[in-house]
């Protein structure tokens, strides 16, 4: 049975490079991110046009539309994750059908927010990808349009490094360069080898 592995890390951490790690090493990715992205493109729009008006004007949602409507509206962000969680998640439900019949030793859930959502809970095991603060605040205020003031208000919105660590089963640590990191999911790929994942069975026994 597909052990399910899932995968998540603050912002700056490294989450979508150890991803492609996983892909290269040929296991199975699903980026609930991407997900979002296909959706908001596709099936989720015209439902994020009806529930807030103007944000998908041209059949595609317009992220810089939609933002300042939900941002800071915790009634307005419920309402927008009950149109586009349950997407997500069937979406998720494909994949692990897929790799279930491809018979895939291990499949991995790629979810920024996974503890904040409760999402371990679909998963056999946690993987948290790390830096230290120093390493992860360099690489955020290199991206465009970010300073200072906008990582405080996005790290304030997501669980504690340190706190993801104390819940993962395994770390990778991309603070000393992706070598490092590739040794790292090499390392949790042979850890994995041969065991069974229990939720997926659990799954398909309450089906």
């Amino acid at each position: 049975m597909t052990f399910i592995l899932g995968l998540t890390g603050s912002i700056g951490m490294g989450k979508s490079a150890t991803a492609g790690l996983f892909r290269r090493l040929g296991v199975p990715v699903h980026d609930a991110d991407a997900a979002v992205h296909a959706l908001y493109a596709g099936e989720a729009a015209p439902l994020v046009e009806a529930a807030f008006p103007g944000t998908a004007p041209d059949g595609v949602v317009d992220r810089a539309k939609l933002g300042p409507v939900v941002l800071g509206s915790p009634d307005a962000m419920r309402r927008l994750e009950a149109i586009v969680h349950p997407l997500v998640r069937r979406d998720e439900a494909l994949f692990l059908r897929r790799a279930l019949s491809e018979r895939q030793p291990v499949a991995v859930l790629d979810v920024p927010l996974l503890f904040e959502t409760g999402g371990d809970g679909r998963c056999d095991a946690v993987a948290v990808v790390t830096a230290p603060a120093a390493v992860q605040a360099a690489r955020v205020l290199a991206r465009p349009g970010m300073d200072p003031g906008k990582l405080a208000a996005i790290l304030a919105k997501q669980m504690p490094d340190g706190e993801k660590r104390r819940r993962a089963h395994f770390l990778v640590e991309t603070g000393s360069g992706f070598p490092r990191a590739e040794r790292g999911v090499s390392d949790i790929l042979r850890a994995l080898a041969g065991r069974p994942g229990r939720v997926l069975a659990g799954r398909l026994r309450e089906r």
